[in-house]
This record gives structure tokens, sequence and C-alpha cells, in this order.
């Protein structure tokens, strides 16, 4: 490795111009220097693509690339394909860095010697107000295994976003992200951590999240059905798939995580999508027929779970009705 090897950073923009700036004046303030930011217009279509050849004339360390609208999965791999960077790190055009995060996440690769770090990330809301800790960061740095780190994902107390790491290039494999999906970053983690062997996480939040609703998996309108619920099931069966093949002392731990994803995906389906024309939902119900006994026997599942994994089993549609009228109970109590 050289001195000072060169980080990638990959942002990719649509129809974002209000913040913007803010997110890409971030990473070229970085402490660490020897970077190349990899700007992508995701096909914008409100001058946000005009807005990021602007931000290219600032700092000779931008490049950007123009492209059709097809998602961020297919903007990331675009970029990745240019990427020259010894490191790749990502960064999304609503959030901001601390000016030290990179040389903070080379530290740790450097000094623990290892592929990958993590830092801490913090969500701040549209009033600016700090939002509950979701992945709380240790207090001293802690090297972990990917077995490991997968057991955390699993248990949803690990953190699945990219943007708060910074990995190896060449552990990137061709089309790295699942081009047209939610839930892509899970979905390359999860394939990575073989690779990866041990990941150094790190103290403190160096990532902000910019919590904006109306965003891609954040929907102002609870009534609206996000398809993420649907690519965390795949990408649950996903996860199975390599336990199975790589982390077997995990097995349990990935049929909680299955059984939790589906039971997410009935909890917020719109009754009227639950029809039997509707294959990933007439999937999943049977799914749970198939494995309420395994369910009931699993250690990690909590009772809570495996009533629901038991009602929706027997009467899916009659449970979310039920689901449905206590939530709006609370709602009218709160009003």
């Amino acid at each position: 490795m050289s001195d000072s090897p060169l980080i990638t950073v990959i942002i990719p923009a649509y129809n974002i111009p209000e913040y913007l700036p803010r997110c890409v004046r971030s990473v070229t303030a970085q402490t660490y220097r020897n970077l190349e930011i990899l700007l992508v217009d995701d096909g914008s279509t409100d001058g946000t693509g005009e807005l990021c050849d602007a931000l290219a004339k600032e700092d000779s360390r931008i490049r950007v690339f123009h492209k059709e609208n097809g998602g961020t999965s297919r903007a990331r791999n675009l970029a990745l394909e240019h990427a020259a960077g010894e490191y790749v790190g990502f960064v999304d055009s609503d959030d901001y860095i601390e000016p030290d995060m990179y040389e903070k996440l080379l530290w740790g690769i450097r000094n623990y010697h290892v592929p990958a770090a993590q830092v801490g990330r913090d969500e701040i809301g549209e009033d600016g107000s700090r939002l509950p800790v979701l992945c709380e960061p240790p207090k001293e740095p802690l090297v972990t295994e990917s077995e490991a780190f997968l057991k955390e994902l699993l248990l949803h107390r690990g953190d699945c976003s990219l943007c708060t790491k910074l990995v190896r290039r060449d552990l990137f494999p061709p089309e790295a992200f699942p081009p047209g999906k939610l839930n892509e970053d899970f979905h390359l983690i999860v394939r990575l951590l073989p690779g990866m062997g041990r990941v150094v996480c790190l103290p403190g939040q160096s990532y902000h999240v910019f919590y904006r609703m109306g965003s891609n998996s954040r929907k102002a309108d609870r009534a609206e059905f996000s398809r993420v619920f649907a690519d965390c099931v795949d990408n649950a069966d996903m996860a199975a798939n390599i336990v199975e093949g790589e982390y077997p002392g995990l097995k349990d731990t990935a049929f909680r995580f299955g059984v939790f994803q589906r039971l997410e995906y009935l909890l917020h389906i719109p009754i009227s999508q639950m029809t039997k024309d509707n294959r990933m939902y007439r999937d999943i119900v049977a799914y749970l027929r198939r494995h309420w006994f395994r369910s009931v026997k699993n250690p990690i599942l909590t009772g809570k779970n495996k009533i629901y994994h038991i009602l929706f089993a027997l009467a899916p549609r009659e449970v979310r009705k039920f689901h449905a009228r206590l939530r709006r109970k609370d709602w009218e109590e709160s009003c």
C-alpha cells in the first residue's frame, strides 16, 4: 500500500439541487486529500445535471458522469467501472460527512490490517433535530470477524449502509449492486463479507443521514406500499443461501431474519393487494405455513414474532384487518 492511497468517493444524484452542494463540499473538504470524487447524474430533469458540472469546476478531483435515469444501483455500478481508487466509499446526495471521515476510515484499515472499516452515523430530521440512534458505534475500535458482523446485521443491530464504510476496491464483484432493487446496500454487504474476513468498527458518528421524507425507502404517505419490503424478503433468502455455504452456525439467525422480513411485508402490504394473483404475497403466506413449527422452535424469534407468524399463516387478511383497526384506534386516540 502506498503512503497515501487513492480513495474513490461515489455520489449518485437525481433531482436534488437543494442538498447536493452541501454533500459534495463535505467530501471536497476532507482532511485526507488524495480523493477522486465520481458524481453520477442519474438522468435528472430539474437542473441537477448542470449543478454537477458546476460543482466539478470548483474542484479538479471531481469527475461527472451523465446517464439515463436507472436508479441508484446502476449509477453506483457505472461509477465503480470507472473507479481508480485502491479504496471505495459512497455518500448519498442528501447526506453529508465530517471533515475527517475518510482519514479516520483509512487509519482504521491500516492500523488494524483489515480490508474494510466502518464509522458510526446519526440521522437528522428535516427540522434539523437529531433522531434516535439506530446503530450505536463502539466506544473503542472493534475488529469484527465477518461471521459476527453478519450476525449483527441479521439481528437488525448492525449498520448495513455502505455509506459509513471504506472498502478495498478489488473486493467488489462486477455489477456489484442489484439494478432496480432497494435495500441494495444490505444485498452487497452480505455478498462482500466472506471476502472481507474482518471489519474494524470505529467510534464516533462521522456520517450524517438527512432523513428526507419522499426518498426511495421513506414514504410520507403510510398507505403507499414501498417495494423495499419485497426486496428485503428477496435479500433475506439470498443471505440464507450465503449462510448455508459460508456460516452454517448462523442458520437459526438467518431463519429468524427471513421470518421477520416476511412479517414486515405482511404488516405493510395494503389489504387490497393481498390477493391470490399477487404471487409475492401468495409465496410468503405459503412459506409461513410450511415453516410455522420451525418458527416455534427457533430460539431467537420473540414470542410476539411467533404469534404473528402463526396468525398470518392461518388467516393473513383477517390479521391485517385487525391490525389496521388497532392502528386506526391508536391514531384517533392520539389526536
